[in-house]
């Protein structure tokens, strides 16, 4: 049996937030009342970075705003998204630490609490294959309700979609020998505690804190 590698994405893989930054790109393209969308999107940036994030809340605001638009036009932005501004973030650092876990044959997925409209390019650009990310509802033309499938993927709740997403494939975190979660934020302690290789990837201060107090490896991948 391969080792699993589990991967969250923003501030982890990415040394930006692709959630906030997709917030920011519709401000500036005039898709959304700049000041006011800046503001809100701010709020709920600050809670995340505070632990205080409700992420239903959260994730209703933002699918709430793609689902004004049809999804031709959401596609169109996110591709200019892509090559604006996640491609040029995309550095060999993290790259390399994909690479080393694929070259080993390892599971590999992103894990992410952003809506998979948001990341399912961002995760290909990558080169990983699967993606646990909140799940938009969508119309059967395609285009998003402004609704959420199930639970967020945040907190436990990324313990919860990664247990569904293994046992769909006949499979659970105790058939691998490693399994390893790479994170920056203390959102992921729930996650984090249940692998077998804990990774502090690029941590805040509280999830530094929390991975010096239980000896897990930190690493930086942006700022060494």
């Amino acid at each position: 049996m391969t080792n699993l590698a589990l991967f969250d994405l923003d501030h982890t893989l990415l040394p930006i937030d692709s959630d906030y930054e997709w917030g920011q790109f519709l401000s500036r393209t005039g898709a959304v009342d700049q000041a006011a969308y800046a503001e809100r999107n701010a709020e709920f940036f600050v809670q995340y970075q505070n632990g205080t994030l409700n992420p239903t809340e959260y994730q209703e605001f933002v699918l709430g705003t793609l689902a004004q638009f049809p999804r031709t036009q959401l596609d169109d932005w996110h591709q200019a998204f892509m090559k604006e501004v996640i491609d040029p973030v995309i550095l060999p650092p993290a790259r390399d630490l994909l690479k080393k876990h694929q070259d080993a044959g390892d599971l590999i997925a992103i894990v992410t609490a952003t809506n998979r409209f948001i990341t399912a390019p961002i995760a290909q650009a990558l080169g990983v294959e699967h993606l646990i990310a909140a799940e938009p509802e969508l119309k059967p033309d395609g285009n998003l309700t402004g609704k959420l499938v199930g639970i967020p993927t945040s907190g436990a709740g990324k313990i919860t979609h990664t247990n569904a997403w293994l046992a769909a494939r006949g499979l659970s975190l105790k058939d691998f020998e490693r399994s390893y979660f790479y994170s920056d934020s203390q959102n992921d302690i729930p996650l984090l505690s249940i692998v077998t290789h804990p990774i502090a990837t690029n941590p805040n201060a509280l999830l530094t804190a929390h991975a010096q107090a239980q000896g897990w490896p930190i690493i930086n991948l942006f700022n060494d």
